[in-house]
């Protein structure tokens, strides 16, 4: 089963072929206090990622990039509104920048840098163009299933890369299959479209070293730093150990949002249903503990209060007991990996925990329809993605078939 909702029939339709087709805005955790040394800037982008954005702001403020405080990455395939934090400037020189696809639409102050994670949720505004006929009664079916069982928490296609090949890569590390590695990184020359890029890549995949090195966008510093490393003669654990720590652990977590998304669809459709042995969540407060009685508990998933968990594995893991941890032990073996082995190396320590099945939809719209096209709107908690609800909703074949390629 791929769908929660797998007996109401879908939207169709594609999305994100202009960024205000796909609208997200932070829901802040706390208001500004109005006072502090740290500037509250609310910026609004279309067509650039959140880290193109700060260093936009690190350049033209004249800091570095580690001082600027932002509570979450947003897609660059989208219209955006995001707070982030920058301190040591006045309002003046915020007011003299001249961003590129961004524009800073509020400027406040806090007493305290804004930090990953400071955020309750957010709002998506979705634009589904090329629907169905009945696409407003569909949806609507749909998101009244939705509000009543909760979200499928799966993972958005961003966590994989453009290339669909992060989970990969983080298999790989794990694996200490570095040569392989190497040449996912610089991918699969019928996957990529960027000709430059692909040359490189048919360059590597030969053994053609400098070739591949002459042919990478500059851009790829990553990538280009990697040939650099091979063609000086270092060893291929030596090349991908040597890349940034925060590009390996992005690899790492796309593994472990991987293997979270197999078990979440072996639980599809009753991903409210506890089982003895599973670890609950209290969505209040996100703490988690050992479900012994799920007979007794099931009440409290009823009305939302706890959901059941899948890990997001780790060497320090919180384990299910029972038949849930035979199944995530199992799930684990499959993938040729062990507990053990979320270490890689110095700096990649990955402990784990347990992340909800579902998550509760708030605020939901009812869906409209305007020169064909029906909108959406919704809110979501922190971490979770809106594709999860545009699948559920569109019931495409492939997410290829539903969003537009920038």
């Amino acid at each position: 089963m791929r769908w929660l909702t797998e007996d109401l029939p879908g939207t169709g339709g594609r999305y994100k072929e202009t960024p205000e087709d796909f609208q997200v805005e932070e829901i802040p955790l706390y208001p500004c206090s109005g006072s502090g040394e740290h500037l509250y800037l609310w910026v609004e982008k279309a067509g650039i990622t959140t880290r193109n954005l700060l260093a936009q702001l690190a350049r033209g403020l004249r800091i570095k990039e580690r001082e600027i405080g932002y509570a979450g990455l947003k897609d660059a395939r989208a219209l955006t509104r995001q707070m982030v934090s920058v301190s040591g400037v006045t309002p003046e020189q915020v007011k003299q920048l001249e961003l590129e696809k961004a524009q800073i639409l509020a400027i406040n102050r806090h007493g305290n840098k804004l930090r990953l994670g400071h955020l309750a949720g957010n709002r998506f505004t979705i634009r589904l163009r090329d629907t169905h006929p009945e696409a407003a009664e569909q949806a609507t079916a749909i998101l009244n299933r939705l509000q009543q069982q909760g979200v499928p928490n799966l993972f958005g296609e961003q966590r994989y890369g453009i290339l669909g090949n992060s989970a990969r890569l983080g298999r790989l590390l794990l694996q200490h299959n570095y040569g392989e590695f190497c040449r996912e990184l610089l991918g699969d020359p019928g996957q990529i479209r960027n000709p430059a890029w692909q040359a490189a890549a048919i360059c590597f995949r030969a053994g053609d070293l400098e070739g591949a090195l002459a042919q990478l966008p500059g851009r790829m510093r990553d990538e280009r730093r990697m040939v650099h490393q091979l063609l000086a003669g270092k060893p291929e654990s030596r090349a991908v150990l040597d890349l940034p720590r925060n590009l390996l652990r992005l690899f790492l977590s796309a593994a472990q949002s991987e293997l979270f998304d197999l078990l979440l669809r072996e639980r599809l459709p009753h991903l409210g249903l506890l089982e003895d042995g599973d670890v609950a969540i209290k969505h209040a407060n996100g703490a988690c503990f050992r479900v012994t009685a799920a007979a007794e508990e099931q009440p409290r998933a009823d009305a939302f209060e706890i959901s059941p968990t899948a890990p997001l594995y780790g060497k320090k893991v919180m384990r299910s007991e029972g038949e849930p941890g035979e199944r995530e032990m199992e799930m684990l073996k499959k993938s040729g990996i062990e507990l053990e082995d979320w270490e890689p190396g110095p700096g990649l320590a990955m402990p784990g925990e347990r992340r909800a099945l579902r998550v509760p939809l708030a605020d939901t719209q009812l869906p409209t329809v305007e020169d064909g096209n029906l909108t959406l709107s919704f809110i979501l908690p922190k971490g979770s993605y809106a594709t999860s609800v545009l699948d559920e909703v569109m019931k495409c074949a492939n997410s290829e078939d539903a969003a537009v390629s920038s």
